[in-house]
């Protein structure tokens, strides 16, 4: 009897033994679990902390990028096929006063450009090849040919449709009302300029603006023939942050005799030279289609030169 008292007992400890064990290891797990939860819980706003910082460090970066550029003489360039009008000014300028220009870097760059257009018979051709081509131009664009007819001003929205740049080529292109007797009258000019701007705002939304201009007849031209009036329209120009676009590679489409597209190619070939940075002048006004005839030949040599294109903006 005493000897089943004793078993008993002991059963009874061990059970006890194996509940306590039992016990402490639940407790174990619900720690362990609890703990889990809390680091699961304590990490979910990590991610966000992350996105934060890195918009923080972007944020920083872009502003310091835009500081740097302030500080600059120039907004920073090579962006998306596009180059910064007062780069291309000042490159021109410099060029055309025997200095060596300052963007000089070994990379060729070539900016195409068409002027006096749009044409319902020129510019959809000259459009047509650059599409073909992947290439980006800028038009200088007279505001009365803009305003022209409802296919003009289709054509006006279709060049920014596809990508590329816009210059005020003047509204009139007529040289006795732009320069009387001669001379730059930077009032009778501006409201010219003023006048295609708001043309081109009617067309293409208010919120279309140029920076970029081209003088009928070339800038150093008229600067030549009056230097104390282009003086005086050029601080009205830098004032408004326009910037006047000049060219240095002429193939001849609007100079002396007709020529055909092998003739302007060859005008092209020998104009262009070894030119680091070249901005070339072709027209897309009406009669000029051996200029469209003539451009795929031009853009396949600049392509297997090296050459990047660029708009001017």
């Amino acid at each position: 009897m005493e000897k089943s008292y004793v078993q008993n007992r002991t059963r009874a400890h061990r059970m006890k033994r194996k509940r306590r064990r039992l016990l402490f290891i639940i407790i174990i797990c619900i720690v362990l679990i609890i703990l889990k939860l809390f680091d699961i819980f304590s990490s979910k706003p990590q991610p966000v902390k992350t996105i934060e910082f890195a918009e923080k460090i972007e944020s920083v970066s872009t502003d310091k990028l835009n500081n740097e550029s302030k500080g600059s003489e120039f907004p920073e360039k090579n962006v998306s096929g596009v180059e910064d009008a007062a780069f291309v000014e000042k490159y021109l300028n410099q060029q055309i006063q025997g200095q060596k220009p300052d963007g000089i870097d070994g990379k060729k760059v070539v900016y195409l450009s068409f002027d006096d257009g749009p044409s319902v018979t020129v510019t959809p051709k000259i459009l047509d090849v650059l599409k073909e081509q992947n290439v980006k131009a800028t038009f200088f664009v007279v505001g009365k040919a803009v305003e022209e007819n409802e296919g003009t001003k289709h054509l006006t929205k279709r060049i920014v449709k596809e990508g590329h740049a816009i210059g005020n080529h003047t509204y009139s292109h007529d040289y006795g009302y732009l320069y009387p007797n001669q001379t730059v009258n930077s009032s009778i000019f501006m409201s010219d300029i003023e006048k295609t701007n708001q043309i081109l705002n009617q067309i293409l939304g208010q919120d279309f603006s140029t920076r970029v201009i081209r003088f009928p007849g070339g800038h150093v031209t008229w600067q030549r023939k009056d230097p104390k009036g282009m003086e005086a329209l050029d601080k009205f120009l830098h004032d408004k942050d326009y910037h006047q676009i000049d060219w240095n590679v002429l193939p001849k489409d609007a100079e002396g005799t007709s020529k055909n597209a092998e003739e302007l190619i060859h005008e092209f070939m020998k104009s262009i030279g070894t030119r680091e940075k070249a901005v070339v002048l072709m027209h897309d006004t009406y009669g000029k289609e051996e200029t469209a005839k003539a451009l795929p030949e031009i853009i396949t040599y600049l392509k297997k030169q090296g050459y990047e294109f660029k708009t001017i903006k």
